[in-house]
């Protein structure tokens, strides 16, 4: 790897680093100077931790030249969304108000990491507490989707992390998912997203936003990526609860075994609906690839999809509990907070317990309904985000309009919180506007192997993956 490529797969760059070609301690230094070079412009971190990243460059070069291999991840570089504990430095989530929240030791995700002879290049900025899947933060500022000269929406709640990835300031960073989170801005920014079920990825460290539907996941260049990132992270953990139903998944050893035979399936009814017409003609497109490989695809009727929107109102269960656990801020400093975020989270007081628990255990009973009806199709299809990104001046400060796209941006992706699906976006088109598409792909729950051995077959006959933005504007 005789010349720097930064938009490199993680794969690509281990067998660099295995060869020779390129060294972990130089590595850093490109993406900390390529960060240099371009977040000043597109925003995407908070912090920037090149003393840190140096470090463990130099410890991972000295272990790999004494012949100690820590895995796929060895002197890989990444960031992590600004929700993850990092020892010595604030958690902000998004919140000025939070610059003195400093980690005294590393989340449980990022220690794994360490071990695994990662590189951490600093933390993202993120939506204010991840409440919020257009991703607007007011305070912290809104990373810049890099496909666009004009600001335009870059997702959220993991907004940096993925505008980082896109732009290729770091070929993996970390984000969490409770109503989309990973996997719109995945969608809107042209890159793979990981949404993994809940209790298979620790979460102790990371600030919460709802301990029913929180998890965490990668946002890589590839399905691949993503699968090998899962691989090092994915684990039981005593300090997470969740993880005591934890299932150990195999996410490599089938990851190329292609899709041949497999039955696949776009999900109809609410997916589709007024959904923009490229963004349907695109997703719609990959079936002719899934069944040039072998698969069989259909379209299904999907009702448990409606239902679960139905079972959702006002999204109360994230509201009450984002309530109950920034409910200090959110009574004492609301005027200092975001007012996207803090005029709709204060809602959650007003949410009444036998509503609260009523939902919880409608959840309960669509899961298993909804278990029953995948039995038979190895994954579904859909739409991960139902528009394209669109400008963030159209929405930044108007409640009413940024509510409007914010749901756009949720409809398609929440679904799958509420019935603990995992599920993979991946790149599959550009618009006429050059903005990226992205095909969702549901799997049943546990089964994060499946869905990313599906899009690792559609991203080997396909390229839409290995674009990237120009940025010529900057």
């Amino acid at each position: 790897m005789s010349v720097f490529d930064a938009y490199a797969t993680i794969a690509e760059l281990g067998r660099a680093l295995r060869a020779g070609s390129v060294a972990p301690t130089a590595l850093a230094q490109a993406y900390l100077q390529r960060i240099d070079q371009l977040d000043g412009k597109l925003g995407a971190f908070k912090r920037v931790t090149p003393e840190r990243a140096m470090a463990q460059a130099r410890a991972a070069e000295a272990e790999m030249g004494a012949g100690i291999d820590r895995g796929p991840l060895h002197g890989i570089p990444y960031a992590a969304k600004d929700l993850y504990d990092v020892a010595g430095m604030p958690t902000t989530a998004g919140c000025p108000l939070l610059e003195s929240n400093i980690a005294k030791r590393d989340c449980a995700v990022i220690r794994k990491l360490n071990d695994a002879g990662a590189v951490l290049l600093g933390k993202t900025v993120t939506v204010q507490f991840a409440y919020g899947g257009a991703g607007i933060n007011n305070q912290q500022g809104t990373p810049h989707n890099p496909w666009h000269l004009e600001a335009h929406l870059p997702g959220g709640s993991s907004s940096g992390s993925a505008v980082a990835v896109a732009s290729g300031m770091a070929p993996m960073a970390l984000g969490s998912d409770t109503g989309g989170s990973v996997r719109i801005p995945a969608a809107l920014c042209g890159v793979s997203g990981l949404k993994t079920t809940v209790g298979q990825i620790s979460r102790a460290g990371v600030y919460p936003l709802s301990w029913s539907l929180d998890s965490v996941g990668p946002l890589t260049r590839s399905a691949e990526d993503a699968a090998l990132v899962y691989a090092a992270i994915a684990g039981a953990d005593p300090e997470d609860p969740s993880t005591r139903d934890y299932r150990v998944s195999d996410v490599l050893s089938r990851i190329d075994d292609g899709v041949d035979g497999l039955r696949l399936a776009f999900a109809q009814t609410v997916f589709f609906d007024d959904a923009d017409d490229q963004v349907a003609a695109m997703v719609r497109a990959t079936g002719d690839v899934f069944r040039g490989l072998g698969a069989q695809v259909s379209s299904v009727a999907f009702p448990q999809a409606q239902q679960a929107v139905d079972l959702n109102p006002r999204g109360l269960v994230i509201a009450a509990e984002a309530y109950t656990l920034n409910r200090e801020l959110l009574d004492n400093h609301f005027d200092e907070l975001d007012p996207v975020v803090a005029y709709r989270m204060i809602k959650g007081a007003e949410t009444p317990a036998h509503e609260y628990l009523r939902t919880e255990l409608n959840w309960n009973s669509l899961r298993k309904k909804t278990m029953t009806q995948l039995a038979n199709i190895d994954a579904l299809l859909c739409p991960t985000v139902m528009i394209p990104a669109t400008p963030v001046a159209e929405v930044a400060r108007d409640i009413d309009r940024y509510s409007k796209r914010n749901v756009q941006c949720l409809r398609n992706t929440s679904v799958g919180n509420i019935l603990n699906l995992c599920a993979v976006t991946v790149p599959c088109g550009i618009t006429s506007d050059g903005l990226p598409v992205g095909l969702m792909i549901y799997g049943k729950s546990f089964d994060e192997a499946m869905v990313l051995r599906i899009a690792r077959a559609y991203q080997k006959a396909t390229d839409w993956h290995m674009r990237h933005p120009k940025l010529d504007w900057i």
